[in-house]
């Protein structure tokens, strides 16, 4: 197998740029941010990286998107899923906790 450095170099300028995905960590710019703003902020980023997964497996029917966008696309919104519904146990987990704490 040769290495085709024009098209190594090609690829991993592609998949730099996927790197600017939205990521599920919410930034907090304000200390005063209550944490309703926050789940809202990580729920929307969330939303936002499956809109561009399906845009990406959208291409890729189409023919316009290289399998190794896709691929990066997909997983990253299965990583986010992944992560929220993580986040969702941890708080159904807590939420139990804190109502059978005897009183």
């Amino acid at each position: 197998m040769t290495l085709n450095i024009g098209a190594a170099a090609a690829a991993y300028a592609r998949n730099a740029k996927m790197a600017t995905l939205p990521s599920m960590e919410p930034s907090v710019k304000d200390p005063a941010q209550n944490f309703g703003d926050l789940v809202n902020q990580a729920v929307s980023n969330a939303i936002e990286t499956g809109k561009i997964s399906e845009e990406m497996s959208a291409k890729a029917i189409a023919g316009k998107a290289d399998l190794r966008e896709v691929v990066t696309a997909v997983t990253n919104a299965e990583v986010t899923m992944q992560t929220a519904l993580a986040i969702r146990d941890r708080v159904v987990q807590a939420y139990k906790d804190i109502v059978s704490m005897p009183i």
